[in-house]
This record gives C-alpha cells, structure tokens and sequence, in this order.
C-alpha cells in the first residue's frame, strides 16, 4: 500500500533569524512540505532571499500577522500607536463586531504585496498567526483582498478546525482545539463557495510545554487524516531575540529536534505516512 500523504506546515518565517534558520534546514532536507511568513517583521526583507532555493517545490504562505509587530500600513483604528494589538484584544474586538473590514482588508493587501516584492512571486496559500484569519470581520476581509489584489487568483487557505470525534481521538490540547473549532465555524464553507481549496483535516494545535513530550504527540497529529491532513508546526533555534517576542521558546527548539531526527522518519515509516505538498486537483 502507497503511504498515506500529509501536508507539514512550518509557521512564523521571517520571526527571527533564529526560527527562519531551523524552518531553512528541515526544507534542506524535506522534513516539512513548507512554511508561512511573516512578511511585517523587521528581517523579513533579507530572510526572504533565502527561500528562492524552494520556489516551486515547496508551499510557501503568507503568514497573515495582526497580533505582533507593526502593521505595514497605517491602521488608526487597530494598531493606533503603530503597534498591533495583543490576541485577545482582536478577539474582543471581532467577536463584538469592532473591527474595520476595510482598514483590515488594506492590512492583508500589504503583506500580501511586501511578500510577492520579496520573492517575486505570490503565496501558495495564506494561513495567520494565532489563527486571526478566520475571525468574524477578519475572514471577509480576506476575502476581499484576495479577490481584489489579483482577480481569479486562489491561494489555498488553512482552515485551523476539526471534527470533534478526529480532535477527541488525538487528545492533544483537546480545549484549545474544540475553541479554535468554535471561533472557525463557517469559515471551510465560506471559503469553498469563494472557490479556494482548503485543507478537509487538521492537527498540530499544541500547549508548547517544553517538559510534553512532543514525539507522542506528533503520532498523535497523524491519527484521523483525511486527504488534505495538514498539521502545523512551531520549530526553532530559540534565543533572546526570539524571547523578546514571543513566549514560546524552548518548545521549538524541541519540535526542530525532533523533526530533524531519526526517530521522525521511523515514525512515518511505521504508520506509512509521508510528507507531501498540498494537493491542487
């Protein structure tokens, strides 16, 4: 029997020199199917050269970013010191209607722009960082400025839901999963009538405790796979730079480990998975 194909989503390129150069290393050597950017951080201009080597032959995203930095356009309504907001202040604000689809769609148009400036090409997919992009407002204003910036272009989107009986038989961050789940409803349904391909599962939500044991859950993340199974991943050199941003350190220096070892391609090869890219037909 031919393996069974998933898709290895690397995210946060372009966070620090450190994190870009582990998600570099595990494209080296075809340990991830790609990796999403963060083209508002400060190194992205220089990291993004760096990723010519794999165009075409890996996905290579737009990692919409709305909770960290500043923004690349000016949004007075949002970011109005020129900082973006924390995860649960855009929460409230989406879930209670206090967004600007149009001052948030302008934002998305940018950073889809500074990422084809920087290599020359579109993304392959979007997906966002803590998941903003399937939040109310947020999602239509993806939307708009898909359809907007290149008429009948059609990135694939992550849809960052499951079902609750493939998240319940994982049993990994069971909670934070089901509320991912929750904040997504809508969003695969929406997406497919716009036309985009999304993924039909998905794993790899974790608690980032740097004492877990991430090889068991990552056997885990491959239980209960449809056709588009796409797992993300947070892997990492953690350092100063990288602590001064954000509070997940450790746990990507663990999750690169493990995805560089030995001990990952065993576990593949024993439940007769590979790593592929997203399929388009």
């Amino acid at each position: 029997m031919p393996p069974v194909p998933f898709i290895l989503i690397a995210d946060d390129y372009g966070l620090t020199e450190g994190v870009s150069r582990a998600i570099l290393s595990l494209l080296a050597s075809g340990r991830i199917s790609g990796t999403s950017s963060m083209t508002n951080q400060g190194g992205w201009p220089e990291l993004a050269k760096n990723l010519a080597p794999y165009h075409g032959k890996a996905e290579l995203g737009l990692h919409l970013t709305l909770t960290l930095g500043r923004p690349l356009g000016p949004m007075p309504l949002l970011a109005p010191t020129g900082e973006l907001p924390t995860l649960g202040q855009i929460l409230k604000a989406s879930l209670l209607g206090n967004l600007s689809k149009r001052e948030i769609s302008a934002e998305i148009t940018c950073q889809i722009a500074e990422f084809e400036a920087q290599t020359g090409r579109l993304p392959d997919f979007i997906d966002g960082h803590q998941h903003v992009h399937i939040l109310p407002t947020i999602r239509s204003a993806l939307w708009e400025a898909i359809e907007q910036y290149r008429p009948g272009w059609r990135p694939w989107l992550r849809n960052p839901a499951d079902h609750l009986g493939a998240i319940m038989a994982r049993g990994v961050s069971v909670g934070k999963s089901l509320f991912i789940a929750f904040l997504a409803q809508g969003f695969a349904v929406s997406a497919k009538k716009r036309g985009f391909l999304i993924n039909d599962s998905f794993s790899g939500v974790s608690d980032f405790d740097p004492k877990g044991d991430f090889a068991g859950d990552f056997r885990r993340y491959l239980l209960v796979s449809g056709e588009r199974h796409l797992v993300m991943c947070h892997p990492g050199h953690s350092d100063a730079a990288l602590a001064g941003l954000d509070p997940v350190t450790r746990a990507r220096d663990i999750e690169f480990e493990f995805l560089q070892s030995e001990a990952f391609a065993r576990l593949l090869a024993s439940m007769n998975m590979e790593i592929s890219r997203f399929p388009k037909g």
